[in-house]
């Protein structure tokens, strides 16, 4: 009896290891992260805290496509971004093959803060679900009208594409279509088709480039600008 009553005192209050200690002053920064979150500001550039089911993963927002305010653009990374041994974590785990996603700004729980490490699929030893919730944020062609002092204004976007090579051949058999006649198109423009990012928060003025011929989408845009 003396000697189990000595080996519940070597684990009695105040005498935890250094590992279990970690744990505490993890479950404590968690327990923060939650009760006082930092808000996130659109267009700030910050790395954010987003609900996927019930957990919370780290996400990287597109650069000028992060001024919502109902959608934005982002990537899932792991939530020791930028260690070389959490890109390989995130690797098996399916964080790194996913490429933009269209995140509503409903599912932001604010800026992303260490203590919500805990909560990562990561954390678990799981990977993330095939389906995240979010759907692909891909690449656009933008049809741009120009001024020979360069104002102007864009006369189609198409997207989102999901692969840069199909936004590309689109963007070329624009500029077919319109090889040798772009000056005169729109007088006093110059129109010209090139490949671009798809800016989901504003994925509402893009013409679906799957859904129909897109020469036939930019006969109908040059159409409406001479009506």
């Amino acid at each position: 009896m003396k000697h189990l009553f000595s080996r519940r005192c070597a684990h009695a209050p105040g005498a935890l290891t250094p590992e279990k200690q970690a744990v505490v002053d993890q479950f404590r920064a968690m327990l923060a992260a939650l009760r006082n979150p930092e808000p996130w500001t659109p267009g700030g550039a910050q790395d954010i805290a987003v609900r996927i089911g019930p957990f919370v993963e780290r996400a990287h927002t597109r650069p000028g496509d992060d001024h919502g305010p109902d959608m934005i653009a982002v990537a899932l990374v792991h939530p020791d971004t930028p260690h070389a041994a959490a890109y390989l974590h995130g690797r098996q785990l399916g964080y790194t093959e996913r490429g933009w996603l269209r995140c509503e700004t409903t599912a932001i729980l604010g800026v992303w803060q260490p203590g919500y490490a805990m909560l990562t699929h990561a954390a678990a030893g799981l990977p993330l679900p095939d389906d995240v919730g979010m759907a692909p944020a891909h690449y656009g062609v933008h049809v741009e009208a120009r001024r020979s002092d360069n104002t102007g204004y864009t006369l189609l976007r198409l997207g989102p594409y999901t692969q840069t090579w199909l936004a590309s051949r689109d963007a070329d058999r624009l500029n077919t279509e319109l090889a040798g006649k772009a000056a005169t198109v729109i007088p006093g423009f110059t129109v010209t088709a090139k490949d671009a990012v798809f800016h989901v928060s504003d994925h509402e003025s893009y013409a679906d480039p799957y859904g129909a011929d897109v020469t036939a989408l930019l006969a109908d845009a040059i159409a409406g600008v001479r009506a």
